[in-house]
């Protein structure tokens, strides 16, 4: 993980942290302790452990290292609450997490309270590495809102294995909406140039800039809707192996993937699982929860393609940040785009690019040079951000990405194809 040559101030810096360390908590503030333990799977984490992992970020890389006299509640948090980290020691296994009853709730609130007073003190301190400060604590609050977006999306995993489907948000009536067309932008291509601009903050792998080679294409106006969806498996698209790679239609064969994840047919109507308990899929609302290869599939099937990870970039860059993303009144759920407004936000939109280097990308040095360069392997990128990832977290150039197979972060698409 990284960040640019530093732009923001102490000040900055420590109103961020208050208010992204606000923002967890508000997250986490509906559940019972017993909703905090729930680890469905490998890839999800219980959310007392995302609320302790992000603290022990804290701990670990700014206060430890730059504050002589600190001293950890339990120095045991060291092992449980690192995730990946190599160099920062050893780490309790990833599937166990959820078998991790001690420290309670309140343990893990008050080792919070404990870090971020600890934290407060630093940053109100004269020092001379206040900067340097700064910069470790944009970074941090950059790696908790990403921490934000997958408590609750690993949350929505696990109360879905609950037949009394309970809800995490008061249940609303759907939104009233009307077919939209899809239509396409043309773009030229041509040598072009992607990747952060160096303005304000990014990781790594968002760098170097460089130049690329577009042919020219044409991309869609807005992500592809459950409708159209429901079309493509009323079209027999699940079990028409021609539209599939190979590797994707053994993967849907094998875990009986008939419909995106939470989908159940009920009435004669097809119905959802939400973080507002379950409710009737929304026609016109992009569709969400499938995978790569359920997404491939369904670009053939549409007669188009996905964009690349550049296309998406070159296309959308420019447009102003703002849509169904996380805020304090967010609707945690995709709704039906307006015009113009059916970029950022509601779904992570699959491209057909590998999540690979740039070229001249060199990982930093030490521990937190591990976040996404070893991570660059038969993996896809995805952009535009999601109804659960913070504004503040999103930029053009920003990249998220994940393994082909997987389904339960908020997943959809947007398609394009070569210019006629």
């Amino acid at each position: 993980m990284n960040a640019t040559p530093l732009e923001m101030s102490p000040d900055e810096a420590l109103n961020l942290f208050t208010a992204t360390r606000s923002r967890t908590q508000a997250l986490a503030a509906p559940l019972c302790p017993e909703d905090m333990m729930l680890q469905s799977m490998e890839d999800a984490s219980p959310v007392k452990w995302h609320l302790a992992h992000t603290t022990w970020f804290f701990e670990e890389f700014i206060l430890k290292p730059r504050v002589a006299d600190y001293r950890s509640p339990d120095e045991r948090f060291a092992v449980l609450f690192n995730s990946y980290y190599v160099q920062a020691g050893p780490r309790h296994a990833r599937d166990k997490r959820g078998l991790v009853s001690r420290p309670d709730g309140g343990a893990v609130r008050a080792y919070r309270d404990h870090v971020e007073n600890s934290l407060n003190d630093l940053m109100n301190a004269s020092r001379d590495d206040s900067h340097e400060i700064a910069h470790l604590v944009e970074l941090g609050c950059h790696h908790e809102m990403q921490h934000q977006e997958l408590l609750i999306t690993d949350l929505l995993h696990g109360l879905s294995f609950n037949p009394l489907l309970p809800t995490y948000k008061d249940p609303e009536p759907l939104v009233v909406t009307d077919q939209t067309p899809l239509n396409f932008t043309r773009h030229a291509g041509g040598l072009i140039e992607i990747g952060h601009d160096g303005d304000g903050f990014a990781y790594d792998c968002e760098g170097p800039r460089h130049k690329t080679w577009l042919d020219p294409f044409e991309i869609a106006d807005r992500p592809v809707t459950n409708r159209e969806w429901i079309a493509f498996m009323e079209d027999g698209g699940y079990s028409d192996a021609r539209l599939w790679l190979m590797e994707g239609h053994a993967v849907a064969q094998r875990e009986g993937w008939e419909h995106p994840l939470y989908w159940w047919r009920q009435d004669g109507e097809w119905w959802t699982f939400s973080l507002r308990g379950p409710q009737p899929v929304a026609l016109d609302a992009p569709v969400v929860h499938v995978s790569y290869y359920e997404a491939e599939a369904f670009a053939r099937w549409a007669g188009g393609r996905l964009p690349t990870e550049a296309e998406h970039e070159v296309a959308f860059r420019d447009v102003a940040m703002g849509g169904n993303l996380m805020g304090d009144a967010g609707d945690l759920g995709p709704l039906r785009p307006l015009p113009g407004q059916g970029i950022w936000g509601d779904v992570w939109e699959w491209t057909s690019s590998d999540f690979a280097p740039y070229p001249g990308f060199r990982p930093p040095e030490g521990a937190l040079g591990e976040y996404n360069g070893k991570f660059m392997v038969n993996q896809r990128v995805l952009r535009g951000g999601s109804c659960a990832t913070p504004k503040d977290q999103l930029r053009p150039s920003y990249r998220t990405f994940f393994y082909p197979h997987q389904r339960w972060q908020m997943m959809g698409l947007r398609l394009a194809r070569d210019a006629r």
